[in-house]
């Protein structure tokens, strides 16, 4: 694979592939279609491909996916939280008691195993999304209530800082964050976009954010202070999110949607909907994986989870 070259890495066009994962447990990139409601797993080439290994289809929408050391997922499927094994469903955890009126969106484990994921509103736009921690233990609780669509995560190499992103609002915010108690500081802007939307976003060994904008068919690379130092154009507008892949965390993974997109745009970006892949010159930072839930849970039901 040729360093600072664009490839497209999968042949079959999702309709909303989004929240790119790397597993280096079972050395595999997982990824999900949010409309589609299945999780993939591939195995990535040296040639910067992915070939699709397996599917798991869940009723509903699939908003992103960790894998744990165990191999059992944690999947934010629709309002629900559900834990899959061997491709089946083996517990649900009603979260967000919505009655279907918000779906959950991108999600990501920290370093202390705990599972942070955002909403979005089925209904419209709302200046009411949260973005919601799951402890360990199954809890619960909300560190943003105001957002308008809760999206990308992403933390600093040591752990202390804390990226998450507004879409509608095209913001990118910032704040402390203690990891062993989950603790946070107030949340400041860290960029602000005036074109295209911000969606998912990971961190490379640098301490620098990748940032998929939606619309522009763009990743960029952010310093840690939010100063805009590289754009990688991808031949489909609807850039989706972005992953470090691979044993040496070389190779950047990026989804894109054919979802909102005319016949007119998908002629003329036919591979809208696949990944692609690129060597940018960094390494990027290992995703922590999902602890799984905590032994003393036992057989705990939904209430209790929930």
């Amino acid at each position: 694979m040729s360093a600072d070259r664009l490839t497209l890495a999968t042949a079959e066009p999702g309709v909303l592939s989004e929240g790119p994962f790397w597993d280096p447990v079972s050395r595999s990139i997982h990824w999900v279609d949010i409309r589609r409601g299945e999780v993939f797993t591939g195995t990535l080439f040296d040639d910067g491909t992915i070939e699709v290994v397996d599917r798991v289809s869940l009723p509903g929408t699939v908003g992103a996916m960790a894998p744990s050391a165990s191999g059992e997922w944690i999947v934010a499927n629709g309002d629900h939280l559900v834990v899959v094994r061997d491709g089946g469903i083996i517990r649900t955890i009603p979260v967000l008691g919505s009655d279907g009126a918000r779906r959950f969106n991108d999600g990501k484990p920290d370093a202390a195993g705990r599972y942070l994921v955002g909403t979005l509103s089925l209904a419209g736009p709302s200046d009411r999304e949260e973005l919601l921690v799951v402890e360990r233990d199954g809890s619960r609780r909300v560190l943003d209530g105001d957002l308008t669509l809760a999206n990308g995560l992403g933390w600093s190499a040591d752990g202390t800082r804390l990226h998450t992103i507004d879409t509608l609002r095209r913001r990118v915010y910032t704040r402390d964050y203690d990891m062993e108690s989950g603790a946070t500081g107030r949340r400041e802007l860290l960029v602000e976009l005036d074109q295209g939307f911000p969606d998912g976003m990971c961190v490379d060994a640098e301490d620098h954010l990748w940032v998929a904008v939606w619309g522009l068919g763009e990743v960029r690379r952010y310093t840690p202070g939010g100063e805009l130092v590289r754009a990688i154009e991808v031949p489909a507008p609807h850039t989706t999110s972005v992953a470090f892949a691979g044993p040496r965390l070389d190779t950047l993974v990026i989804t894109t949607a054919a979802d909102e997109l005319s016949p007119e745009q998908l002629e003329q970006y036919p591979h809208s909907g696949c990944l692609f892949t690129i060597v940018p010159g960094v390494t990027g930072l290992p995703q922590p994986l999902w602890s799984g839930f905590l032994d003393e849970m036992g057989e705990a039901t939904d209430e209790e989870l929930g």
